[in-house]
């Protein structure tokens, strides 16, 4: 467990130019607190302990704003971004080296048993206030952008927007894990509206010539 928080610790300073020193990031960091919080309550509630592991979530989320189930799966080099109001639900399993930012939610679609919060692969980076429900697959390097809403399984190396989520496919590479800007996402429904006024204006034009002969 403790290379386990050793990497987590490390995600910080590859993922968060504003990190300066490790004393900063433990004494500060609420997304770090939580998981370190999670950490501990995975592994009691993983040895059979009752009703201190959801206590010591519900501890976290009163200090952090972070609520993490202890019952879900986390991979190695996680990285909550500022963190406030992220919820991981009970069967959720996040991969390795993943990130989500500010508001996310990782939660189920109604009172079904079983399997019902999402799988993140690894690599995958979900922007802030996105909301990933049910319990669907999300691929390796998937990025998630803010605000999204992802109801439908999502193949590895893609991107998706909106509300019901769009999938953008990548050019088939993987995406870069430093690439979290959240400004440069494609907008489909705008390059439609694009397209469709180039269309309108060659055949403005088209017209035009047909009058004038």
């Amino acid at each position: 467990m403790f290379q386990t928080i050793k990497q987590d610790l490390q995600a910080v300073f590859d993922r968060d130019p504003a990190a300066t020193s490790r004393l900063e990031v433990i004494l500060t960091y609420s997304g770090f607190h939580a998981l370190l919080a999670y950490r501990i309550a995975h592994r009691l509630k993983s040895g059979g302990v009752p009703f201190f592991p959801r206590a010591i979530s519900q501890l976290a989320r009163w200090l952090t704003g972070v609520e993490i189930h202890p019952s879900a799966k986390i991979g190695t080099g996680f990285f909550i971004d500022h963190g406030m109001g992220v919820v991981i639900g009970e069967t959720a399993e996040i991969g390795d080296y993943v990130t989500l930012f500010q508001g996310v939610t990782l939660g189920g679609t109604g009172k079904e048993r079983g399997k019902r919060h999402p799988t993140l692969g690894n690599h995958v980076v979900v922007g802030a206030g996105a909301k990933i429900l049910g319990g669907i697959n999300i691929g390796d390097n998937v990025k998630v952008g803010a605000n999204s809403v992802v109801l439908k399984n999502v193949p590895p190396n893609s991107t998706v927007i909106g509300v019901p989520g769009r999938i953008i496919k990548s050019q088939g590479e993987r995406l870069p894990d430093a690439t979290m800007d959240q400004i440069d996402l494609p907008d489909p429904i705008s390059d439609r509206f694009s397209a469709l006024e180039q269309e309108l204006t060659e055949l403005r034009k088209k017209l035009e010539q047909r009058d004038s002969s």
